[in-house]
């Protein structure tokens, strides 16, 4: 079996065929003597139809175009525009979403959900299969970047570049013709293509989809369908554990979740709520760069290169950094200088670009060295530890350090459900360290508590302890589930979210006040830096 979804199923043979009458049609898209490739772009959740169209843009030579429908308004249609689509596949769900959209490019909508739809497909059915191959260098998708370090980019992947991530990741993986996997990450975005899709079609498996995902249907449709395998990024791993657990948990036939952003807690309390194992990666949708921990990777680390990979930390003048220095308690005590961005050496020769984009192409290349746009340091035996994205860069009273290890001491604490970390600016020079923080429901903050959880963090930098604490209800995502800190830094302590701040030289929570506010905002005005001020 290939695909099952909402009660029905495909075989494998089946599928291709889907596959193949969808790149029937697409051969009378382009008009006559116009070689250039078709465009396909598809605004679905995760539909049997959506597969039909990747496999059918592998067979038939066009390209297929992730639409993010958590996108909205001109920058939903800019996407489109951008990416010039020739066909645009969409559903009832999100046909709001392009009402009155200039698309100018598209030459023809497509709704699934219609009679229009099976119309459009009838002539084609049963038809065989291209003759003859796509190029290996063809271009097949076109994904946007998850928008976590700035504006999303439309990533380039080639046929070959599918076939070999199909390989490499189904083997290291070992998603096999038995394997029986759970698709619910959302398929525009590349880590359910390569890391579900894409070795599962290798294989064979077989593939449970469900439209999208749903925390509290989770554990349910991996007993019902006795899934082996499922892929995760963002924070899904932590509302599953937010769920109810089911005395089946433990007995699941789950044995691989893989994935990427999980906090190492959850990580722990996943592994031992199903049974399984829970495995972390470093990677991204330009396929670049590949870090795997072993089974001798210490905790909290990203793990080491993938084989034949040189990857490094290097500083802004290019210069590798120091390996990090840590005290008895664990503290690291060079983050200036051991923290840089991690950079591919050699590797632009596998980078296959941004569609036209050529800015953002030249942001990540220098010479022939890839550099990737998120930051890390490194052990003295070379394990990779995660710092944050270049923009997650603090400075506080003239040192330079990272978010993501104040956030991974800050998931310790009991009951905190998220924590994520960011700079906000100072009234007088560098930076504030602020947190937001999700609590459980009905769960109230507690200043005092959180004061001596920190006291009693040993590994805590001396210049990394919160002057802010912002408690809410819902922390911004893109459409992955990663976390959005954009919007965070907007706003900083402008919201009507709770704001808990210590006072200058103490560490005393007091609340945020409105009183507070326009002291600050004062503060701000009187030492030049109002245009930094927070904008709610």
């Amino acid at each position: 079996m290939a695909l099952r979804f909402e009660g029905r199923a495909w075989t494998w043979r089946e599928t291709v065929q889907e596959a193949a009458d969808r790149a029937a049609a697409i051969r009378d898209v382009r008009p006559a003597g116009d070689r250039r490739q078709v465009h396909v772009g598809v605004l679905l959740q995760n539909l049997p139809d959506f597969v039909f169209w990747l496999l059918a843009g592998g067979l038939g030579g066009f390209v297929i175009v992730g639409i993010n429908p958590t996108r909205r308004g001109e920058e939903l249609a800019q996407d489109i525009r951008h990416t010039d689509c020739d066909l645009l596949v969409t559903e009832n769900e999100h046909l709001s979403l392009i009402a009155g959209a200039e698309l100018p490019s598209v030459r023809r909508v497509l709704n699934v959900d219609t009679a229009e739809y099976a119309d459009y497909l009838r002539p084609y059915r049963g038809a065989p299969l291209p003759a003859g191959s796509p190029a290996a260098e063809d271009m097949l998708l076109l994904l946007f970047s998850s928008g976590s370090t700035g504006a999303p980019k439309a990533v380039i992947s080639s046929q070959h570049a599918m076939t070999r991530r199909a390989h490499v990741l189904g083997d290291r993986i070992g998603v096999h013709r038995d394997t029986i996997t759970y698709l619910c990450m959302p398929l525009f975005h590349g880590n359910s293509i390569f890391t579900n899709l894409a070795p599962s079609v290798r294989s064979g498996a077989t593939i449970v989809m469900r439209r999208k995902f749903s925390a509290s249907g989770f554990a349910p449709d991996i007993h019902e369908h006795g899934i082996t395998f499922t892929n995760y990024v963002g924070r899904a791993i932590n509302y599953v554990l937010a769920t109810a657990e089911d005395p089946r948990d433990r007995l699941s036939t789950l044995q691989v979740a893989y994935g990427s952003e999980a906090s190492p807690a959850d990580m722990v309390k996943f592994s031992d709520r199903f049974q399984c194992r829970i495995w972390e990666s470093y990677g991204s949708t330009e396929g670049v760069l590949s870090i795997f921990p072993g089974p001798d990777a210490p905790p909290n680390s990203l793990g080491l290169p993938a084989a034949g990979q040189v990857i490094k930390a290097l500083n802004e003048s290019g210069e590798e950094c120091p390996p990090a220095k840590f005290d008895e308690n664990g503290r690291l005590l060079n983050a200036d200088e051991a923290i840089g961005e991690i950079v591919g050496i050699d590797r632009v020769k596998v980078f296959e670009g941004y569609y036209r984009n050529p800015e953002a192409v030249a942001d990540r290349v220098r010479g022939d060295d890839y550099w990737s746009g998120d930051l890390a340091f490194r052990d003295e035996r070379g394990y990779f530890f995660f710092a944050g994205r270049t923009s997650d860069w603090l400075r506080v009273d003239g040192e330079n350090f990272a978010a993501a290890p104040i956030e991974r001491i800050l998931s310790r604490y009991d009951g905190i459900s998220s924590a994520v970390v960011y700079a906000v600016p100072d009234p007088h020079t560098g930076d504030n360290v602020m947190c937001a923080i999700q609590l459980p429901k009905g769960r109230a903050f507690d200043p005092k508590a959180f004061e001596r959880f920190l006291d009693d963090q040993k590994d805590l930098g001396t210049k990394w302890r919160p002057r802010f604490v912002r408690v809410t209800e819902s922390i911004a995502q893109t459409g992955t589930n990663k976390v959005n800190k954009a919007p965070l830094r907007r706003t900083a302590w402008e919201t009507a979210d709770p704001v808990w701040r210590t006072p200058a030289r103490s560490t005393t929570y007091m609340s945020l006040t409105d009183a507070d506010r326009s002291a600050l905002r004062e503060e701000f005005v009187k030492h030049d830096r109002e245009h930094l001020l927070p904008r709610p």
